[in-house]
């Protein structure tokens, strides 16, 4: 593969920005993507011109423009990501048995994008559109665990943040943390009746080029229909279907 190198400076910057709580000055953003102070100016002069960065003269500080909105605006109209999700995860369901569903993390709820329901199975609360506490969801504490520690103790900054469902859950930040130490280790995140009493999930993370989570995928199941070697088997599916997003998306699979 051939790569530009303007180009991927351009799309650095872009990337950097838009990670950004709020507008950056150049200087920052030159020392935090490695570039040189002359060639950052270059490029924030034409992302300026082209409406995808936005000057604040006052402030010495540069963000996102009108033109990133714009593009932002028809990613979520074309919704690629869906399109590229849907077959792998019905055939998830058909190697398991079981409901599958897609959701992606939105401050410290997650949001379900897709759903496919397993023929003969129950309908569940993972409807597209329905939005859950991460913490409580396999789907949220997989891209949880693939967060930096302090973006997670942001997200969760006092006790309050730490709502529940079926009287179960992490109810702290220690004990979340404990939670996400163990989801890193196994490489799968679960969760058992926390969302649904009677229902467990299983669930991998979707991960971008710089393995970043990007979306959950997830299993869901009859907790007293399931053995341990179900289990098993199911984990191994779910993240078969993450590792196969992940590449899909162009994205850095985690290791086994």
């Amino acid at each position: 593969m051939s790569i530009v190198p303007a180009a991927a400076q351009v799309l650095a910057v872009l990337r950097y920005l838009a990670r950004q709580a709020g507008p950056v000055p150049a200087a920052v953003i030159s020392r935090d993507v490695g570039l040189p102070r002359s060639t950052t100016y270059h490029l924030l002069d034409t992302l300026v011109h082209d409406g995808f960065v936005v000057h604040l003269a006052e402030e010495r500080r540069y963000g996102l423009g009108v033109s990133a909105f714009e593009l932002g605006s028809g990613y979520s109209r074309q919704a690629p990501f869906q399109r590229l999700a849907r077959v792998p995860l019905a055939a998830l369901v058909d190697r398991t048995g079981h409901s599958a569903h897609l959701a992606v993390l939105h401050g410290r709820e997650v949001i379900y994008v897709i759903e496919e329901r397993a023929l003969g199975r129950p309908p569940l609360v993972t409807e597209v559109g329905v939005r859950l506490p991460a913490h409580l969801t396999a789907s949220g504490r997989a891209m949880l665990a693939r967060l930096p520690r302090a973006q997670v103790r942001a997200l969760f900054p006092d006790p309050s943040a730490f709502v529940e469902r079926t009287g179960t859950g992490p109810g702290s930040l220690s004990a979340l943390h404990h939670l996400l130490i163990a989801v890193r280790r196994r490489g799968y995140a679960t969760e058992e009746g926390e969302v649904t009493a009677g229902f467990s999930s299983v669930a991998a993370p979707v991960l971008d080029h710089g393995s970043h989570p990007i979306a959950g995928v997830a299993a869901t199941f009859p907790a007293a229909q399931v053995d341990a070697e179900q289990r098993g088997h199911i984990a191994d599916q779910v993240a078969r279907t993450a590792r196969e997003l992940t590449l899909r998306v162009g994205g850095t699979p985690a290791a086994p």
